[in-house]
């Protein structure tokens, strides 16, 4: 068929082609976030559908594929959600008797000096911070804090019809995207104008990213906030461990971290009097909570999927601008194909050298280690001695 169009007949064909891809997207733009969730999902677990798809038949592994997807997503959030509505529920009943039954410590009294001495300086500005004043301002600003949150996560809640619905879709497209995954890749190989290897190439980084950012960020975030809640909770703040390890997880997603609560929560609590519990909470951190990232990342982070610091800042939150809570997959996701398009372009036109990462060897479990040693000591035991070779005569 390739012989029987003209040149200007394929060149009208790939106009067409163009066209028809770009109206597709703009037909299904209202589902695109969706869509790229249910690949990336699909992505994920693939290699649990092939592991069952090896025992069972097709319809069989996507059915348990989903389950099992189902049952390790699903469950742990709707109970994350849950306890977080309960315990902001409380800390918000709770937060005016904790700060009232409080004493302004020393340091908190020094405090108020410095700012009122500062606040004395400034012209055209009469203004004075007491005890009394600042109390209430902190117990105002957490309860607009805890009904935000509540109002937030009971939203999320909400809205059962278009939930369903979603959710259906969701499913047929999860697995779509997992039973024909090697055909999809196919077709965007052939489709790509810049070659299967290019193709290649952005598949890999696609991947790599996806696998760093689910796999491997949201694990050292889970850790960094759970590590938080637990340093609040042990300073003496037993209100919302859940609502800080929500937040303080949320938080550790983007580069900023949970510093940014738990340090000036950290100072709040000295300056209310448990010096001793805010100064461990900002030790803490600052010696425990932010090392986590540094031990966890070589082990869970692919090399392809390590953006610069700025680049993953302005990706993670310009992704949440456009695509909500989703955005901390999708932005990442798109910066990597943007960061990869420059440097295919300038390995083709500027003669720079296109960095591929080579896929590392697997890393060999420990008691693999031990049970391939012994092995060989067994084999070495077993072996026959061999005996020495005799040295030849002197007349041969």
């Amino acid at each position: 068929m390739e012989n029987q169009f003209t040149l200007n007949q394929k060149r009208a064909l790939a106009v067409v082609t163009v066209l028809a891809v770009l109206l597709g997207a703009y037909f299904l733009r209202s589902f695109f976030v969706l869509i790229v969730m249910a690949g990336v999902g699909a992505y994920l677990f693939t290699p649990l559908y092939e592991r069952i798809q090896r025992r069972f038949g097709t319809g069989l592994a996507a059915a348990l594929t989903l389950l099992v997807a189902v049952l390790m997503v699903i469950i742990p959030i709707s109970l994350v959600v849950f306890l977080g509505i309960v315990q902001i529920t409380q800390m918000v009943d709770t937060v005016s008797t904790w700060i009232a039954q409080t004493d302004v410590s020393t340091l908190g009294d020094r405090a108020l000096q410095l700012i009122n001495s500062l606040l004395d300086r400034l012209p055209f500005l009469n203004v004075q911070v007491s005890a009394d004043s600042l109390r209430d301002t902190v117990v105002k600003v957490s309860q607009h804090i805890g009904e935000w949150l509540l109002g937030v996560l009971q939203g999320a809640v909400g809205g059962m019809v278009g939930a369903i619905t979603s959710s259906i879709i969701f499913l047929y497209v999860f697995i779509s995207l997992l039973v024909n995954k090697d055909e999809v890749a196919t077709l965007i190989r052939r489709l790509n104008p810049l070659g299967e290897e290019i193709t290649d190439l952005y598949l890999a980084k696609t991947a790599a990213m996806v696998k760093g950012t689910v796999k491997g960020q949201f694990v050292i975030a889970i850790c960094q906030g759970v590590a938080g809640a637990i340093s609040i909770y042990i300073a003496g703040f037993h209100e919302g461990f859940f609502v800080f390890a929500i937040l303080l997880t949320a938080l550790s997603v983007i580069p900023l971290g949970g510093g940014i609560v738990t340090i000036p929560f950290g100072i709040g609590m000295m300056f209310f009097g448990n010096t001793f519990g805010g100064i461990f909470v900002v030790v803490f951190h600052l010696l425990v909570v932010t090392n986590i990232d540094n031990v966890l990342r070589p082990w869970l982070v692919p090399k392809a999927a390590r953006l610069d610091p700025a680049l993953m800042l302005l990706a993670v939150f310009a992704g949440i601008s456009m695509f909500g809570f989703f955005g901390l997959v999708i932005g990442p996701v798109l910066m990597i194909i943007i960061v990869t398009t420059v440097s295919v372009y300038l390995a083709v036109y500027k003669g720079v050298e296109l960095e591929t990462d080579e896929p590392q060897p697997p890393r060999k479990k420990l008691w693999s280690r031990f049970r391939t040693a012994a092995d060989k000591t067994a084999q070495d035991e077993t072996a026959p001695a061999t005996e020495p070779a005799t040295p030849p005569s002197a007349g041969s």
